[in-house]
């Protein structure tokens, strides 16, 4: 029935990159050594705080970043809102020296975060001095609803941080601090808010752990990532990247962030993931929200695909770092392929159906049920091993019970990433590369499209 041997292989061949891929992660994660503190007070800290209609949010994150964080500038970028955000942000800098408002208005404004982070970088450059050593100022960028680590400067200035002079960019580990919320939908009935529940827990594990082992296999593998929280870059740094592109974030780049730290290693710069600390966010307990921000990141990593030639051939990637890169944005395309040839399989199996008979045809196949079983367990159980690493790290109050089951719940996660890798193709297709902001779970009255694509 299935005469094409890379209708047999492909499969295969995606499990054993994935089992790698989750064994190396999950080994660089359990065996990491714990961050040296590093000394604060060498390195001047900016931090650019994007915003769009966040009146919500804005105000407590500017007074907890200057309260945790008092040497530091706060830089918020507010995106011609429709609300009080830059109201609330001048307020707050007329009477605090060191928070400052930059304000984008139409038709310049509303080009995507990548713009707004470059009209700030615009706006450091001129208000520091020219004998500034700009390698010494460090750029964090954080989410308008972001909340970092009270240590976390201590953390990324240490010598697995900017403490190396070769170290241009650090990445901190990302929580949902929303996970333990037991009612992330107050508006809502029991169903919906234990479905709300169940997201967003998924999201923290997948980031606080599973992503986190990532990053430090990529640490090894000289290709860490940069986020779009809590993101640490060196000034010098970006100067680098604005030197060769003419700006440091890419405009209409649906992620920024990534392709950021993409040019920071090409230019020669280190990156390096720091999971000793952190910077928090709230989980998406809406699905439509969060199939539409997945959909936009599967969307902006068939971007970076255009990448693949200066990577393969850059002296600064090694051969792992360049094959765990293009494993990590040419994954959408292998859930396409996967996509298409789930579709080749039910249409063989109906024509051999049609020719020889039902009942041939799915006897063939339950014949298989050793192979099918085995393949389940050995796809499953990744997934579930990562359920007691993060009740040790993270939920250390629930039962073994519960974290084997949100492992099990973390595999049926999983597979939004296929229909969000569909619908991200589709829009590429389609030329649509606009973006709505997603609405804060604060949010009750908002203008504007709002967690919708465009």
């Amino acid at each position: 029935m299935f005469s094409s041997p890379f209708l047999l292989a492909f499969p295969f061949f995606l499990l054993a990159c994935f089992l790698l891929y989750w064994a190396g992660a999950r080994h660089a994660y359990l065996r990491r050594p714990e961050a040296e503190n590093g000394d604060a007070d060498a390195f001047d800290w900016h931090f650019f705080v994007p915003c769009r209609d966040e009146e919500a949010v804005v105000g407590t994150t500017v007074e907890r970043l200057r309260t945790d964080h008092p040497r530091a500038h706060v830089w918020v970028i507010d995106d011609d809102s429709d609300d009080r955000t830059g109201a609330i942000v001048a307020e707050r800098a007329e009477t605090d020296r060191r928070v400052h408002l930059v304000s984008r208005v139409r038709p310049h404004a509303r080009q995507g975060k990548g713009a707004a982070l470059n009209s700030a970088y615009d706006e450091l450059n001129q208000f520091l001095s020219k004998d500034t050593d700009r390698e010494r100022v460090v750029v964090c960028v954080i989410d308008a609803d972001g909340q970092l680590d009270p240590h976390a400067l201590e953390r990324v200035s240490g010598p697995a941080g900017f403490g190396d002079p070769e170290t241009g960019g650090v990445q901190v580990s990302v929580h949902m601090r929303n996970a333990d919320d037991p009612r992330p939908l107050p508006d809502r009935g029991r169903l919906r808010n234990a479905f709300a529940r169940l997201l967003v827990r998924m999201q923290d594990m997948e980031f606080s752990v599973s992503n986190a082992g990532m990053q430090l296999l990529r640490g090894r593998t000289g290709s860490v990532g940069l986020g779009g929280n809590g993101q640490f870059t060196r000034l010098a740094a970006l100067d680098r990247i604005a030197a060769a592109e003419r700006r440091p974030w890419q405009r209409g780049a649906l992620l920024e962030d990534y392709e950021l730290g993409l040019h920071m290693i090409l230019g020669g710069d280190r990156i390096s993931h720091i999971a000793d600390t952190w910077v928090s966010q709230e989980g998406l307990p809406h699905a439509r929200r969060f199939l539409t921000q997945r959909t936009r990141w599967a969307q902006g990593n068939l971007q970076c695909v255009r990448y693949a030639p200066r990577i393969v051939s850059s002296r600064h990637y090694g051969g792992k770092g360049v094959l765990e890169t293009l494993y990590t944005f040419l994954q959408p395309v292998a859930h396409l392929v996967t996509l298409a040839l789930c579709a080749v399989m039910f249409a063989l199996l109906g024509l051999t159906a049609a020719e020889d008979g039902v009942g041939e045809a799915f006897g063939g196949m339950l014949a298989l049920w050793p192979l099918v079983l085995g393949l389940a367990v050995v796809s499953v159980m990744p997934f579930v091993l990562w359920g007691p690493v993060y009740r040790r790290d993270r939920a250390s109050d629930r039962s073994l019970l519960s974290a084997l089951l949100w492992g099990l719940a973390l595999w049926l996660y999983a597979y939004h990433l296929f229909p969000a890798s569909a619908r991200g193709f589709v829009r590429m297709l389609r030329g649509r590369n606009g973006w709505a902001k997603t609405r804060r779970n604060a949010e009750v009255v908002t203008s504007g499209p709002i967690a919708i694509e465009s």
